[in-house]
Protein backbone atom coordinates (compact mmCIF):
# COMPACT_ATOMS: atom_id res chain seq x y z
CA UNK A 1 0.00 0.00 0.00
CA UNK A 2 3.01 2.17 0.57
CA UNK A 3 4.21 1.64 -2.78
CA UNK A 4 0.59 2.69 -4.22
CA UNK A 5 0.58 6.26 -2.20
CA UNK A 6 3.87 6.98 -3.49
CA UNK A 7 2.58 6.41 -7.04
CA UNK A 8 -0.46 8.55 -6.30
CA UNK A 9 1.85 10.96 -4.26
CA UNK A 10 4.24 11.47 -7.01
CA UNK A 11 1.76 11.21 -9.92
CA UNK A 12 -0.28 14.26 -8.64
CA UNK A 13 2.72 16.20 -8.11
CA UNK A 14 4.19 15.79 -11.38
CA UNK A 15 0.86 17.27 -12.74
CA UNK A 16 0.92 20.04 -11.11
CA UNK A 17 4.35 20.56 -11.50
CA UNK A 18 4.44 20.27 -15.64
CA UNK A 19 1.45 23.28 -14.70
CA UNK A 20 3.22 25.93 -13.21
CA UNK A 21 6.40 24.78 -15.69
CA UNK A 22 4.11 25.82 -18.33
CA UNK A 23 3.65 29.63 -16.83
CA UNK A 24 7.76 29.50 -15.85
CA UNK A 25 8.49 28.80 -19.45
CA UNK A 26 6.14 31.12 -21.51
CA UNK A 27 6.79 33.76 -18.27
CA UNK A 28 10.84 33.36 -19.17
CA UNK A 29 10.51 33.42 -22.92
CA UNK A 30 8.51 36.66 -23.11
CA UNK A 31 11.52 37.78 -20.68
CA UNK A 32 9.74 38.26 -17.38
CA UNK A 33 11.60 37.89 -13.78
CA UNK A 34 10.23 34.69 -12.40
CA UNK A 35 11.71 34.93 -8.96
CA UNK A 36 10.30 31.70 -7.20
CA UNK A 37 9.68 27.82 -8.07
CA UNK A 38 8.10 25.88 -5.50
CA UNK A 39 7.54 22.53 -5.51
CA UNK A 40 5.17 21.59 -2.61
CA UNK A 41 4.11 23.97 0.09
CA UNK A 42 4.71 24.49 3.30
CA UNK A 43 8.36 24.21 5.22
CA UNK A 44 10.57 24.45 2.53
CA UNK A 45 13.11 21.32 2.65
CA UNK A 46 15.43 22.63 -0.12
CA UNK A 47 16.69 24.94 -2.85
CA UNK A 48 18.90 26.16 -5.34
CA UNK A 49 19.66 28.90 -7.49
CA UNK A 50 21.46 28.25 -10.61
CA UNK A 51 24.09 31.07 -11.36
CA UNK A 52 22.75 34.03 -12.74
CA UNK A 53 19.47 33.26 -12.78
CA UNK A 54 16.88 35.11 -11.10
CA UNK A 55 15.11 32.23 -9.71
CA UNK A 56 14.69 29.68 -6.44
CA UNK A 57 14.07 26.53 -7.03
CA UNK A 58 12.76 25.30 -3.66
CA UNK A 59 11.25 21.24 -3.04
CA UNK A 60 8.57 22.03 -0.03
CA UNK A 61 6.78 19.36 2.74
CA UNK A 62 4.16 19.11 0.89
CA UNK A 63 3.88 18.11 -2.65
CA UNK A 64 0.21 17.85 -3.79
CA UNK A 65 0.99 21.94 -4.91
CA UNK A 66 3.69 23.80 -6.64
CA UNK A 67 3.97 27.68 -7.07
CA UNK A 68 5.80 30.06 -9.27
CA UNK A 69 6.23 33.78 -8.34
CA UNK A 70 6.89 35.99 -11.24
CA UNK A 71 7.86 39.90 -10.57
CA UNK A 72 4.83 42.27 -11.00
CA UNK A 73 2.15 39.66 -11.35
CA UNK A 74 0.35 40.62 -8.65
CA UNK A 75 -2.05 43.54 -9.00
CA UNK A 76 -1.18 44.82 -5.51
CA UNK A 77 2.72 44.89 -6.19
CA UNK A 78 4.24 48.29 -6.38
CA UNK A 79 5.12 48.56 -10.09
CA UNK A 80 8.57 50.28 -11.56
CA UNK A 81 7.51 51.25 -14.78
CA UNK A 82 10.87 51.32 -16.01
CA UNK A 83 11.48 47.61 -15.20
CA UNK A 84 11.32 45.24 -18.56
CA UNK A 85 11.03 42.01 -16.66
CA UNK A 86 8.33 42.74 -14.93
CA UNK A 87 5.06 40.65 -16.04
CA UNK A 88 2.68 44.17 -15.59
CA UNK A 89 5.34 45.75 -18.06
CA UNK A 90 4.86 43.02 -20.85
CA UNK A 91 2.17 43.27 -23.50
CA UNK A 92 -1.42 42.05 -23.27
CA UNK A 93 -0.55 38.87 -25.76
CA UNK A 94 2.56 38.04 -23.69
CA UNK A 95 0.49 38.40 -20.45
CA UNK A 96 -2.06 36.35 -22.03
CA UNK A 97 0.22 33.46 -23.09
CA UNK A 98 1.91 33.35 -19.80
CA UNK A 99 -1.08 32.28 -18.24
CA UNK A 100 -2.83 30.13 -20.88
CA UNK A 101 0.50 28.23 -21.35
CA UNK A 102 -0.15 26.33 -17.01
CA UNK A 103 -3.47 24.60 -18.32
CA UNK A 104 -2.00 23.94 -22.16
CA UNK A 105 0.92 22.52 -20.88
CA UNK A 106 -1.78 19.72 -18.77
CA UNK A 107 -2.66 19.28 -22.23
CA UNK A 108 0.40 18.92 -23.38
CA UNK A 109 1.22 16.00 -21.32
CA UNK A 110 -2.04 14.27 -21.53
CA UNK A 111 -1.24 14.29 -25.53
CA UNK A 112 2.41 13.00 -24.60
CA UNK A 113 0.94 10.18 -22.10
CA UNK A 114 -1.20 8.97 -24.84
CA UNK A 115 1.21 8.43 -27.50
CA UNK A 116 3.63 6.78 -25.19
CA UNK A 117 1.08 4.46 -24.14
CA UNK A 118 -0.30 4.01 -27.66
CA UNK A 119 3.34 3.24 -29.69
CA UNK A 120 4.64 1.45 -26.50
CA UNK A 121 2.37 -0.52 -24.22
CA UNK A 122 -0.12 -0.25 -27.13
CA UNK A 123 -3.90 1.01 -26.92
CA UNK A 124 -6.81 -1.14 -25.50
CA UNK A 125 -9.39 -2.20 -27.33
CA UNK A 126 -12.27 -3.64 -26.11
CA UNK A 127 -12.50 -7.51 -27.79
CA UNK A 128 -15.93 -8.42 -26.06
CA UNK A 129 -17.94 -7.81 -23.10
CA UNK A 130 -17.39 -10.18 -19.95
CA UNK A 131 -19.79 -12.27 -18.46
CA UNK A 132 -21.25 -12.48 -16.02
CA UNK A 133 -22.21 -8.32 -16.33
CA UNK A 134 -19.75 -7.66 -13.58
CA UNK A 135 -19.21 -3.98 -12.60
CA UNK A 136 -15.99 -2.50 -12.03
CA UNK A 137 -16.84 1.02 -12.03
CA UNK A 138 -20.25 3.45 -10.59
CA UNK A 139 -20.94 6.46 -11.92
CA UNK A 140 -20.86 9.66 -8.72
CA UNK A 141 -24.05 10.67 -8.76
CA UNK A 142 -25.91 7.87 -11.11
CA UNK A 143 -29.09 6.35 -10.45
CA UNK A 144 -26.80 2.72 -10.11
CA UNK A 145 -24.74 4.62 -7.19
CA UNK A 146 -28.26 5.79 -5.64
CA UNK A 147 -29.33 2.32 -5.30
CA UNK A 148 -26.28 0.83 -3.66
CA UNK A 149 -24.52 -0.55 -6.63
CA UNK A 150 -21.25 -1.52 -6.11
CA UNK A 151 -18.14 -1.78 -7.87
CA UNK A 152 -17.53 -5.83 -8.10
CA UNK A 153 -21.13 -6.39 -8.44
CA UNK A 154 -22.87 -8.92 -11.01
CA UNK A 155 -26.14 -8.23 -12.65
CA UNK A 156 -28.07 -10.89 -13.09
CA UNK A 157 -31.52 -9.93 -14.07
CA UNK A 158 -32.92 -6.58 -15.22
CA UNK A 159 -36.94 -6.16 -15.35
CA UNK A 160 -37.37 -9.33 -15.35
CA UNK A 161 -35.06 -10.30 -18.11
CA UNK A 162 -31.98 -12.59 -17.47
CA UNK A 163 -28.69 -10.25 -17.99
CA UNK A 164 -25.15 -12.01 -19.06
CA UNK A 165 -23.35 -9.53 -20.41
CA UNK A 166 -23.52 -5.65 -21.01
CA UNK A 167 -25.20 -5.66 -23.92
CA UNK A 168 -28.11 -7.55 -22.97
CA UNK A 169 -28.28 -5.05 -20.01
CA UNK A 170 -28.52 -2.12 -21.92
CA UNK A 171 -31.17 -3.72 -24.37
CA UNK A 172 -33.44 -3.87 -21.21
CA UNK A 173 -32.10 -0.66 -20.05
CA UNK A 174 -31.98 1.52 -22.76
CA UNK A 175 -36.54 1.90 -23.85
CA UNK A 176 -36.79 2.31 -19.89
CA UNK A 177 -35.59 5.66 -19.39
CA UNK A 178 -37.12 7.45 -16.16
CA UNK A 179 -39.01 4.29 -15.53
CA UNK A 180 -38.88 2.52 -12.63
CA UNK A 181 -37.09 -0.97 -13.30
CA UNK A 182 -35.94 -4.00 -11.18
CA UNK A 183 -32.84 -5.18 -10.87
CA UNK A 184 -31.34 -8.18 -9.47
CA UNK A 185 -27.49 -7.77 -8.34
CA UNK A 186 -25.41 -10.63 -6.83
CA UNK A 187 -22.39 -9.53 -4.68
CA UNK A 188 -19.77 -11.68 -3.52
CA UNK A 189 -21.80 -14.63 -4.62
CA UNK A 190 -25.16 -13.57 -2.36
CA UNK A 191 -28.25 -12.23 -4.06
CA UNK A 192 -29.36 -9.06 -2.89
CA UNK A 193 -32.80 -8.09 -2.58
CA UNK A 194 -34.25 -6.76 -5.65
CA UNK A 195 -33.37 -3.21 -6.07
CA UNK A 196 -35.56 -0.73 -7.60
CA UNK A 197 -33.67 1.78 -9.79
CA UNK A 198 -34.85 4.72 -12.45
CA UNK A 199 -32.96 4.97 -15.65
CA UNK A 200 -31.81 8.85 -16.12
CA UNK A 201 -32.70 9.56 -19.84
CA UNK A 202 -29.36 10.55 -21.73
CA UNK A 203 -29.83 11.46 -24.81
CA UNK A 204 -33.02 9.89 -25.08
CA UNK A 205 -31.31 6.53 -23.74
CA UNK A 206 -32.08 5.50 -20.12
CA UNK A 207 -28.44 4.59 -18.27
CA UNK A 208 -27.96 3.63 -14.82
CA UNK A 209 -24.07 5.10 -14.94
CA UNK A 210 -22.37 1.77 -14.52
CA UNK A 211 -19.06 0.40 -16.28
CA UNK A 212 -18.84 -3.06 -17.06
CA UNK A 213 -16.00 -5.66 -17.37
CA UNK A 214 -14.57 -5.79 -20.89
CA UNK A 215 -12.00 -8.63 -22.18
CA UNK A 216 -9.48 -6.08 -24.07
CA UNK A 217 -6.26 -6.76 -26.12
CA UNK A 218 -3.53 -4.14 -26.48
CA UNK A 219 -2.39 -3.31 -30.33
CA UNK A 220 0.71 -0.96 -30.90
CA UNK A 221 -0.37 2.00 -33.10
CA UNK A 222 1.74 3.69 -35.90
CA UNK A 223 3.30 6.68 -35.15
CA UNK A 224 0.64 8.82 -37.73
CA UNK A 225 -2.63 6.97 -35.85
CA UNK A 226 -1.16 7.53 -32.42
CA UNK A 227 -0.64 11.33 -32.88
CA UNK A 228 -3.91 11.66 -34.65
CA UNK A 229 -5.33 9.82 -31.45
CA UNK A 230 -2.81 11.87 -29.17
CA UNK A 231 -5.03 14.77 -30.30
CA UNK A 232 -8.55 14.05 -30.55
CA UNK A 233 -8.78 12.22 -27.51
CA UNK A 234 -8.13 14.83 -24.91
CA UNK A 235 -10.61 16.96 -26.62
CA UNK A 236 -12.93 14.47 -26.79
CA UNK A 237 -12.53 14.01 -22.94
CA UNK A 238 -12.63 17.56 -22.70
CA UNK A 239 -16.52 17.45 -23.96
CA UNK A 240 -17.19 14.70 -21.68
CA UNK A 241 -16.15 16.47 -18.82
CA UNK A 242 -18.33 19.30 -19.86
CA UNK A 243 -21.29 17.82 -20.64
CA UNK A 244 -20.83 16.23 -16.50
CA UNK A 245 -20.08 19.40 -15.16
CA UNK A 246 -23.14 20.83 -16.67
CA UNK A 247 -25.01 17.45 -15.07
CA UNK A 248 -23.71 18.46 -11.88
CA UNK A 249 -24.64 21.97 -12.01
CA UNK A 250 -28.54 20.93 -13.21
CA UNK A 251 -28.61 18.76 -10.42
CA UNK A 252 -27.20 21.23 -7.99
CA UNK A 253 -24.72 18.23 -7.14
CA UNK A 254 -20.96 17.99 -6.28
CA UNK A 255 -20.61 14.17 -6.71
CA UNK A 256 -17.51 13.19 -8.67
CA UNK A 257 -15.72 16.57 -7.50
CA UNK A 258 -12.57 15.70 -6.53
CA UNK A 259 -9.46 17.09 -4.05
CA UNK A 260 -5.97 15.47 -3.69
CA UNK A 261 -6.69 13.15 -1.89
CA UNK A 262 -9.65 11.67 -3.73
CA UNK A 263 -7.88 11.79 -6.87
CA UNK A 264 -4.88 10.11 -4.73
CA UNK A 265 -7.25 7.53 -3.79
CA UNK A 266 -8.25 7.11 -7.98
CA UNK A 267 -4.71 6.46 -8.90
CA UNK A 268 -4.36 3.89 -5.77
CA UNK A 269 -6.94 1.89 -7.34
CA UNK A 270 -5.68 1.67 -10.40
CA UNK A 271 -1.89 0.88 -9.70
CA UNK A 272 -2.55 -2.81 -9.31
CA UNK A 273 -4.54 -3.06 -12.33
CA UNK A 274 -1.33 -2.29 -14.51
CA UNK A 275 0.49 0.44 -16.21
CA UNK A 276 -1.66 1.40 -18.80
CA UNK A 277 -4.66 1.85 -16.03
CA UNK A 278 -2.58 4.02 -13.93
CA UNK A 279 -1.17 6.12 -16.81
CA UNK A 280 -4.72 6.26 -18.06
CA UNK A 281 -5.77 7.74 -14.96
CA UNK A 282 -3.33 10.32 -14.72
CA UNK A 283 -4.24 11.13 -18.55
CA UNK A 284 -8.40 11.87 -17.01
CA UNK A 285 -6.25 13.99 -13.93
CA UNK A 286 -3.96 15.97 -16.17
CA UNK A 287 -7.35 17.14 -18.80
CA UNK A 288 -9.39 18.15 -15.83
CA UNK A 289 -6.60 20.12 -13.88
CA UNK A 290 -6.02 21.94 -17.57
CA UNK A 291 -9.99 22.54 -17.88
CA UNK A 292 -10.91 23.61 -14.78
CA UNK A 293 -7.79 25.76 -14.50
CA UNK A 294 -9.39 27.30 -17.47
CA UNK A 295 -13.14 28.24 -16.23
CA UNK A 296 -13.27 31.79 -15.48
CA UNK A 297 -13.71 32.33 -11.98
CA UNK A 298 -11.40 34.14 -9.56
CA UNK A 299 -7.91 32.89 -8.49
CA UNK A 300 -8.09 30.50 -11.79
CA UNK A 301 -5.92 31.01 -14.57
CA UNK A 302 -9.20 31.41 -16.39
CA UNK A 303 -10.05 34.58 -14.14
CA UNK A 304 -7.17 35.58 -14.73
CA UNK A 305 -7.61 35.53 -18.59
CA UNK A 306 -11.11 37.20 -18.14
CA UNK A 307 -9.24 40.62 -16.68
CA UNK A 308 -7.27 40.24 -19.93
CA UNK A 309 -9.92 39.54 -22.52
CA UNK A 310 -11.41 42.66 -20.84
CA UNK A 311 -8.49 44.80 -21.26
CA UNK A 312 -8.07 43.58 -25.05
CA UNK A 313 -12.12 44.67 -25.89
CA UNK A 314 -11.56 48.18 -23.68
CA UNK A 315 -7.76 48.52 -24.29
CA UNK A 316 -7.87 49.84 -21.25
CA UNK A 317 -6.18 47.92 -18.31
CA UNK A 318 -8.82 46.93 -15.37
CA UNK A 319 -8.58 48.50 -11.93
CA UNK A 320 -5.79 47.09 -9.87
CA UNK A 321 -7.65 47.16 -6.45
CA UNK A 322 -10.48 45.67 -7.74
CA UNK A 323 -8.65 42.85 -9.86
CA UNK A 324 -6.61 42.01 -6.76
CA UNK A 325 -10.06 41.72 -4.37
CA UNK A 326 -11.60 39.82 -6.85
CA UNK A 327 -8.85 37.09 -6.56
CA UNK A 328 -8.49 37.13 -3.05
CA UNK A 329 -12.04 36.45 -2.33
CA UNK A 330 -11.91 33.89 -4.91
CA UNK A 331 -8.91 32.43 -3.39
CA UNK A 332 -10.06 32.03 0.18
CA UNK A 333 -13.33 30.92 -1.27
CA UNK A 334 -11.33 28.13 -3.14
CA UNK A 335 -9.34 27.50 -0.19
CA UNK A 336 -12.39 26.96 1.86
CA UNK A 337 -13.72 24.60 -1.17
CA UNK A 338 -10.68 22.36 -1.04
CA UNK A 339 -11.24 21.99 2.80
CA UNK A 340 -14.59 20.73 2.46
CA UNK A 341 -13.98 18.15 -0.66
CA UNK A 342 -10.13 17.35 1.32
CA UNK A 343 -12.50 16.44 4.17
CA UNK A 344 -15.37 14.65 2.53
CA UNK A 345 -12.86 12.48 0.57
CA UNK A 346 -10.99 11.50 3.89
CA UNK A 347 -14.22 10.75 5.80
CA UNK A 348 -15.98 9.56 3.08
Amino acid sequence: MFNKILVAVFGISLLVIVHELGHYLAARAFGMRVTRFSIGVGPVLARFRPKDSPTVFQLSLFPFMAFVQIAGMNPAEDIDPNDPELYANKGVIARILTIFCGPFANYIAASLMIFGLATTIGWREAAGPAEPMTVIQVHPGSPAQEAGIKEGDVIREANGQAVRNVEQLIDVTAPRANQPTTYLIEREGQALPPMTITPRDQEGRGVIGVTPKYHFTYRQLPFVDAAQLALALPYEMTVTNLMAIADLIERRSTEGIKGAVGMGRLIVAQVDKGIFDTVWILIAISISLGLFNLFPLPAMDGGRLLFLIYEVVTRRRPNERIEATVHMVGLLFFFCVIVLVTWRDITG
